[in-house]
């Protein structure tokens, strides 16, 4: 069935497989009201939520480069418990957090944690799969948590509906609960050693630094999540504070975007198939761009008309999702030295942490100004990751690669 669907064969990676995709379900659960909890369960108001959540993301930056520097040394199974252990506390103690000061400390616990794990998630990714078939496994990974995620966002939608404080306290406890059990199935997970960094050398992260086309990959990562942000952050309080519109339009949203992702990434990577890797990416940034000029679209229109608009503008949005995880994923995996993974690719969790520490209070400020301008901001974004796209496939060898989702065995380095 997976390899009908253009994925890879699981082999002995299944405990890790369900680990995500339990861990998914959960973090579905709450993506959809991350800032409309605490709307609800708190006096704060939405320009609080949102600084106290940017706030957190910056604070809490500086772990990228660390936690790089540790997967290189003891690998990343041992990072990637820890992250699940901190997101489980971080999660539980929001059932707690009433005050700025209280949201922002346990917002720095759950963003060191999910630092921690992606920081490692993909170094375990390059380590179990091959070069050639990494589009699909980055891809397979990524619609696997959104199938998670769309099952999560069903039950968002109901508690969006419901709206009382105990059907939000439901969502927090599901996803805490979520983290612990996927930790107990990945305790049992053998550790993985090639790809996961097993030695360190002097000077390592000037190495790293002095990488002026991964400098590149990194900015184009940058504009990328920055236009990922518009689901997680833009598109609820939109729908829902600027619009009007009912809470179930949220949970569809995000339904929408997890089953389009689901079931349809595998086979989107399977017909990138010959596609040369940095024109995908601006094809990805330039759907991201038509997306949210639909979306600004939506405020021009009756109640009744402005949900079908953001329903299509779902649609077109995960399409730019489809195009540009995978390819980014796989691209910035490979475009690293296998000993040096764990910083380089906390490079790429940095330009996540550094869109997630600015898009909470960016979007809040922007929204509270009218629909307008943050659509707009979204757009010179997606405009700017498009420029990007192009140079990096000028400075990157492997970007100027074809996809060819045919596994190949890696190079040993020599010494």
């Amino acid at each position: 069935m997976l390899e009908r669907l253009g994925f890879p064969p699981l082999g002995d990676h299944r405990r890790f497989v369900t680990a995500l995709a339990i861990d998914a379900m959960g973090s579905g659960v709450f993506m959809p009201v991350s800032m409309l909890y605490f709307l609800v369960t708190t006096d704060l108001s939405l320009v609080q939520v949102g600084g106290a959540i940017s706030l957190a993301s910056l604070v809490a930056l500086p772990a990228g480069p660390l936690i790089g520097s540790v997967v290189d040394r003891i690998g990343a199974k041992h990072v990637l418990l820890a992250g699940n252990v901190l997101q489980a506390v971080g999660f539980a103690a929001y059932l707690f957090a009433e005050s700025f000061v209280s949201l922002t400390v346990w917002t720095i616990v759950v963003t060191v944690g999910r630092t921690a794990f992606w920081g490692s998630f993909g170094n375990i990714v390059a380590a179990i799969s091959q070069p050639g078939e990494r589009e699909k496994w980055f891809g397979f990974l990524g619609a696997l948590r959104n199938v998670g995620f769309a099952v999560g966002g069903l039950a968002a939608g109901a508690a969006i509906t419901i709206g009382t404080q105990s059907a939000y306290a439901t969502v927090v406890v599901v996803n805490a609960v979520s983290y612990a059990v996927a930790f107990v199935l990945l305790v049992s997970v053998p550790a993985t050693t090639r790809g996961a960094g097993t030695r360190s050398e002097p000077g390592s992260w000037a190495v790293v630094l002095a990488d002026r086309p991964y400098r590149v990959l990194f900015l184009g990562q940058l504009a990328y999540s920055t236009s990922m942000m518009a689901l997680n952050f833009a598109m609820p309080v939109y729908a829902t504070e600027v619009l009007g519109l009912a809470g179930w339009v949220t949970g569809a949203i995000f339904t929408i975007n997890t089953v389009m992702v689901g079931f349809g990434q595998g086979l989107v990577v399977r017909g990138l198939t010959g596609r040369v890797r940095w024109r995908v990416l601006m094809a990805a940034n330039a759907t991201f761009a038509a997306s949210f000029v639909v979306l600004l679209g939506a405020s021009r229109l009756s109640v009744g008309l402005a949900t079908a608009v953001m329903l299509v503008g779902s649609v077109i949005y995960t399409l730019g999702e489809l195009l540009g995880g995978p390819v980014h994923g796989a691209l910035s995996a490979e475009a690293a030295p296998e000993h040096l993974r764990g910083r380089y690719l906390s490079l790429i969790q940095l330009a996540w942490n550094g869109s997630g520490a600015l898009a909470p209070v960016g979007v809040a400020w922007l929204l509270s100004r009218g629909p307008e301008p943050v659509w707009l901001a979204f757009v010179a974004v997606s405009l700017l990751g498009m420029l990007l796209a192009a140079r990096v496939g000028v400075v990157m060898p492997r970007a100027a690669e074809r996809v060819t989702n045919r596994a190949e065995e890696e190079p040993v380095p020599t010494s």
